[in-house]
């Protein structure tokens, strides 16, 4: 077919995730309770770590940078998700299609590469802790964390300029309730294995690469900690385990949807779901509950907040 016969498609429809209204009114108040919880949970970790001088370590200057992409990362998909339940016909132009893909990816690979930063950090507070705060002084972590996201901004540009050099000239339905790079691919008007390939390797092969030797490294910190005893060893066993189950949590729908051929399975929209809407709830409960500097601090705050309201 010639590119001249092709009837450029300006918008897609979007099947969301049911076309019951019951089960709409249902999800819709059940996602507004994760959203609402999400924003004020990563907004007090941000704020409770930038006003607490003994939350100045590395560490927490991570944990700070994690819970503001958790904010941008479900802010992405979720509102509009969360007003299409309430219209019938659930449409995205083609241009907001490609800029939610892109901030998507761009805000996830930034994640995925913060979480290989803070077990460097945690590498380097448990093997050279004489040297900890020399290696890890706050211009490297600047410099890790800016690195973190030129990484994602690079992985998600390769993904963009993959989709809109693809033609699409007449299904523009997507079953899902966002755009993501195995729906859009699915649609094109020619022969996507070689963009499918490239996004497999760029996106589900480095997942699977980060995940692997990031649990790796993790293993080898909690046997180098098992050998000693004592307060800080547990406290610092603690924080592994914090990192390894907000790993396992972040790379395990992410290989799962990128790490195989874009095929439709039944189980796409139940992880698509957690990867994008509860994953990022988790992060500021995972780690308020597991430590105790962090929830000390909140408190704290909480109180003093409380107190100033009430003078």
């Amino acid at each position: 077919m010639e590119p001249a016969n092709y009837t450029r498609v300006t918008e897609f429809v979007l099947t969301g995730l049911s076309q019951t209204r019951e089960v709409q009114l249902v999800l819709f108040v059940i996602f507004v309770a994760f959203y609402l919880f999400i924003l004020p949970g990563n907004i007090l970790i941000i704020c409770t770590i930038r006003l607490d001088p003994q939350l100045s370590s590395p560490m927490y200057f991570l944990l700070a940078n994690l819970a503001f992409l958790d904010i941008w990362y479900s802010s992405i998909t979720a509102p509009k998700m969360l007003v299409d339940f309430f219209v019938e016909r659930k449409i995205i132009s083609f241009r907001g299609c490609i800029a939610q893909l892109f901030f998507l990816h761009f805000v996830g690979a930034s994640e995925m590469f913060l979480l290989t930063v803070m077990a460097f950090d945690r590498y380097v507070a448990i093997c050279r802790p004489l040297h900890y705060a020399a290696i890890m002084n706050r211009r490297l972590c600047c410099i890790l964390v800016a690195v973190s996201w030129l990484g994602g901004f690079i992985h998600s540009i390769i993904q963009v300029l993959l989709i809109v050099r693809l033609p699409f000239c007449g299904p523009n339905e997507l079953d899902s309730y966002f755009c993501d790079i195995t729906q859009v691919v699915r649609i094109a008007c020619a022969n996507t294995f070689p963009e499918e390939l490239v996004m497999i390797f760029s996106s589900g092969l480095i997942s699977v690469v980060c995940f692997i030797a990031l649990l790796m490294s993790y293993a080898f910190l909690l046997a180098m900690l098992k050998r000693n005893s004592g307060e800080s060893t547990t406290r610092a066993m603690s924080t592994c385990y914090s990192h390894i189950t907000i790993v396992v949590l972040m790379f395990g729908p992410s290989i799962y949807i990128y790490a195989r051929p874009f095929d439709s399975f039944s189980l796409d929209k139940v992880v698509s779901v957690f990867h994008t809407v509860i994953f990022p709830l988790l992060n500021p409960i995972i780690y308020t509950l597991r430590n105790k500097e962090v929830k000390t601090a909140m408190r704290k705050l909480v109180s003093r907040y409380l107190l100033c309201k009430e003078k």
